[in-house]
């Protein structure tokens, strides 16, 4: 946990002076030069194929049990397994937003666009605005949307300023964390509508409305037309509440308890991107488990790779940056979410004691 306790602090990123950090740029030129080389920038398109086949296998295998099993409560085992099916192809739909699975830009576009939107149902256009602007400036205070204040706060300035009903849940948000990501699923997709019916300017606005309302319209017809009212209820808000926890569960180990830089800081790409990063290890099982998340080192230092050779990548970067006194952290699953937790209550004991008198808090502070 020692690593939570040192998250928060912003001094020890700077640019190491002298020897061969003198030209940061040429630093990382050199790295991606030697990935380059290897092969590990090319396309893996016949994975992806063979990944959305079996998705789509796994889709209609679910929907044929869903048939059979008619009026009974064993369909949350149906609405769970569509919870995990869906934040699969959520991973495909980030990959192709990165550029990854095709080598054209439109192709991967338009995978992109019909994964997230007609697949998993969240926007395409709100995804690669938010997502763009956590690559470029990861854990950047003020520049990366994913430490913004929100029902958890990220920050211990931030959990200065709730109100005093919000800190009763603010000073253990950490306990609170993966409970409250079952309902990430429903914020996920009202996020997305929020987006294509807004004022601000959306790519291929109407194609991502028109696949929005049809997959929503469609999901809904089909649980409430063949379910008992209550049933049906249970198996979206079973098939939410999977889906947002395996997202968040995925992505939230990533960045959350690792150093934030202020926003006028000056670092180069390479510690940027390594120094706010934390990999998790682990087997074939959780590349699979976390969709290529888990090198989240690699990811964010070459965005457009494709996920089987990310393995390899991540040999080549962890030594260099160890040769080259750039911190690389990896810990375990079970012990990152740990992390997390502890991290995020630390940061919500700054918020203000709820039960705290405010006479009496006044005359402490004289």
């Amino acid at each position: 946990m020692s690593e939570a306790l040192a998250a928060p602090s912003v001094r020890i990123i700077r640019t190491r002076p002298g020897g061969d950090t003198k030209n940061p740029t040429t630093e990382y030129s050199a790295l991606l030069h030697t990935v380059r080389n290897l092969g590990l920038l090319g396309r893996r398109t016949g994975f992806y194929w063979l990944v959305f086949s079996i998705l789509v296998a796994a889709t209609l295998g679910a929907a044929v049990g869903f048939v059979l099993l008619g009026d009974t409560w064993y369909q949350l085992i149906i609405a769970a397994a569509l919870g995990l099916i869906f934040t699969q192809f959520a991973f495909l739909a980030h990959e192709a937003s990165h550029r990854a699975v095709f080598t054209s830009g439109k192709a991967n576009d338009r995978a992109g666009r019909v994964l997230a939107n007609l697949f998993v149902g969240i926007s395409y256009a709100w995804w690669m605005t938010k997502h763009s602007r956590h690559h470029a400036q990861p854990n950047v205070i003020g520049k990366d949307p994913d430490i913004e204040p929100d029902f958890i706060v990220f920050r211990e300035e931030d959990a200065k300023k709730v109100s005093r009903l919000g800190a009763i849940i603010t000073r253990k948000q950490g306990y609170f964390f993966f409970p409250l990501l079952m309902f990430e699923g429903i914020n996920l997709h009202v996020q997305g509508f929020k987006t294509v019916f807004g004022k601000n300017k959306v790519s291929e606005r109407w194609v991502e409305i028109t696949m929005l309302v049809t997959r929503i319209i469609a999901y809904f017809a089909v649980i409430f037309y063949f379910l008992p009212l209550g049933m049906a209820f249970a198996f979206v808000g079973v098939q939410m509440a999977v889906f947002g926890v395996y997202m968040g569960a995925s992505f939230a180990p990533n960045h959350k308890g690792m150093p934030q830089l202020p926003a006028e800081s000056k670092v180069d790409f390479l510690r940027r991107q390594v120094l706010t990063s934390r990999n998790i290890r682990g087997g074939t099982f959780i590349d699979h488990y976390m969709g290529g998340l888990n090198y989240q080192i690699e990811h964010h230092l070459f965005p457009n790779m494709a996920r089987p050779h990310l393995r390899k990548a991540q040999e080549i970067a962890k030594e260099y940056c160890l040769s080259h006194d750039v911190k690389y952290t990896e810990t375990g699953v079970f012990e990152s979410y740990g992390i997390v937790i502890a991290y995020l209550n630390r940061v919500g004991l700054a918020a203000r004691d709820p039960f705290d008198c405010p006479i009496v808090q006044r005359f402490r502070t004289h």
